[in-house]
């Protein structure tokens, strides 16, 4: 199923918003998109993925933030409790039937923000139920810590990491970082979206062959993404620690 050849990081909006993993879920295996909006948005990701994957318009609980709501990898999809029955329906007929579709009981329900994974690793808000942590292990079939990211709890909103590397909030520091990496096996890079956000979870969904950012997004950031989540090839990749050191630097002074 996956393109062959090189990928690449896409820059769209929602409407006029930059944060593009507010309105979308992006996998190995599917894409879940807001309804409403422009159907810009939507032709961006069918565009880019629809000969590879299932891209699906939903809403999650009458809601549009999707990407907020919502967690999944190429094994599963978490939703939450409140979810109807009738998208739950329409989400499950839209993706691929191995992939498992749960709904949860969570007091902290804005999944996507409180849990961040990929094929193999989650990353869980420290003060998730025991029962949503068993869930995630079992439904995405990754196994699970318990972390905050820049003494940040809400780790889906402060890095994204697919199979390929990741990026996490440009405040967390170098031994965290190596501490993260280790635990996900990724290669991680603090980083910006959009133009300085720090919210990189909110600013960014990725597989591993594709990434998607908001129009905001710095030629310069855009680099560092395709080079962390290795959306290119290998002579490209030769600038980016200049690049990572200049925003560093912006963001140090």
């Amino acid at each position: 199923r996956k393109r062959e050849g090189e990928g690449m990081a896409v820059r769209c909006q929602f409407e006029n918003s930059n944060d593009v993993g507010v309105f979308a879920v992006l996998t190995n295996k599917y894409c879940l998109t807001a309804v409403g909006g422009s159907e810009n948005f939507y032709s961006v990701f069918e565009a880019e993925l629809a000969d590879h994957v299932p891209v699906v318009h939903t809403s999650i609980a009458g809601c549009r933030i999707v990407g907020r709501l919502a967690v999944g990898n190429k094994n599963g999809l978490l939703l939450p409790s409140t979810t109807s029955d009738q998208e739950m329906l329409h989400i499950r007929n839209a993706l691929p039937d191995d992939v498992v579709v749960q709904r949860v009981e969570e007091r902290l329900s804005a999944l996507g923000n409180c849990i961040a994974s990929n094929d193999y690793v989650a990353l869980v808000h420290t003060d998730l139920d025991r029962e949503t942590e068993e869930l995630v292990a079992d439904v995405l079939g990754v196994e699970v810590f318990r972390h905050s990211i820049a003494g940040e709890a809400l780790v889906g909103s402060y890095c994204k990491f697919t199979n390929q590397g990741g990026i996490v909030h440009p405040m967390t520091s170098i031994e965290h970082q190596d501490e993260l990496s280790s635990l996900l096996q990724v290669p991680l890079v603090a980083a910006t979206v959009n133009r300085g956000s720090e919210v990189v979870g909110a600013g960014i969904v990725a597989n591993d062959w594709v990434a998607f950012c908001g129009l905001d997004t710095t030629s310069t950031e855009l680099s560092v993404i395709e080079s962390i989540f290795k959306l290119r090839s290998a002579q490209q990749t030769a600038l980016v620690g200049e690049l990572r050191g200049s925003i560093i630097d912006s963001l140090a002074v």
